[in-house]
């Protein structure tokens, strides 16, 4: 009776495990399908599912414990921050700077003279339109001044042809000045005995008429200086002392 029993109970056990497994299915004898779409569309993003290692202790390694004893999924690593790019220096983000302009040069100091002292009263009318300030009278030490001198002659026709025969002998010569015309300078100098000797040597070229005399005496001149000469100053000057100026010309400061 025992092993009878012990037959039954094996097999109901075997086939209760065809049955469970399936085995039977195909003759009508198998379990009810378990099924529940619903719950696979609740499914959030499953394919992110990670199943980490458990550490030993049921605890996630931030010290929570994992309720299915295993360590909490691992957070996504921080991906790397991106090198910072240094920051350019001034030379480089700034764009090129533009040469300086060349700073304006000064502008000139320019002189006229020597003017005598009865000028004066001329150079101060044709310089009263001159912006004040811009230029100055300066006095200077005249020493005594002699010429060798022509004339005076009679008349225009003479002194022409005093002039035709110094261009023949090849002689320089200059107006005297206002005081001794009409009449021909042969050279001015600045002692009596250099106008002598001067003299001498004329002779030799064949001018017999002419004579040292005294030009000036020991005086007191005077400059016409333009400290800072504008190119529009000088025009200016220029034109509005244009008879004063015609025998001298302004030139560079000395």
């Amino acid at each position: 009776m025992l092993r009878a029993a012990v037959l039954v109970l094996l097999l109901a056990n075997a086939g209760y495990y065809a049955w469970a497994q399936g085995l039977l299915r195909s003759w009508g004898w198998a379990p009810p399908e378990q099924s529940e779409p619903q719950r696979l569309e609740q499914q959030i993003q499953p394919e992110n599912l990670r199943l980490g290692r458990a550490n030993g202790t049921g605890t996630t390694p931030n010290g929570n414990a994992n309720a299915n004893g295993g360590e909490a999924p691992a957070a996504p690593a921080t991906p790397p921050a991106p090198a910072s790019t240094p920051a350019p220096s001034t030379s480089e983000a700034a764009p090129a700077s533009v040469p300086p302009v060349a700073a304006a040069e000064p502008a000139p100091c320019l002189q006229a003279g020597t003017f005598e002292k009865g000028q004066l009263d001329a150079l101060r009318t044709a310089t009263a339109g001159l912006p004040p300030g811009s230029w100055t009278l300066e006095p200077i030490s005249l020493t005594g001044r002699w010429m060798v001198y022509m004339g005076r002659f009679a008349d225009e026709d003479t002194l022409e042809k005093k002039r035709a025969e110094l261009r023949a002998r090849k002689v320089p010569y200059d107006r005297p000045g206002a005081a001794l015309e009409p009449g021909l300078s042969l050279g001015r100098f600045s002692t009596e005995e250099a106008a002598e000797r001067a003299l001498a040597t004329l002779g030799t070229q064949g001018v017999r008429t002419a004579r040292v005399v005294q030009e000036r005496t020991d005086a007191t001149g005077y400059v016409l200086r333009l400290p800072a000469a504008t190119a529009a100053l000088r025009t200016q000057a220029e034109g509005q002392l244009r008879g004063l100026l015609a025998s001298r010309p302004l030139r560079a400061c000395g």
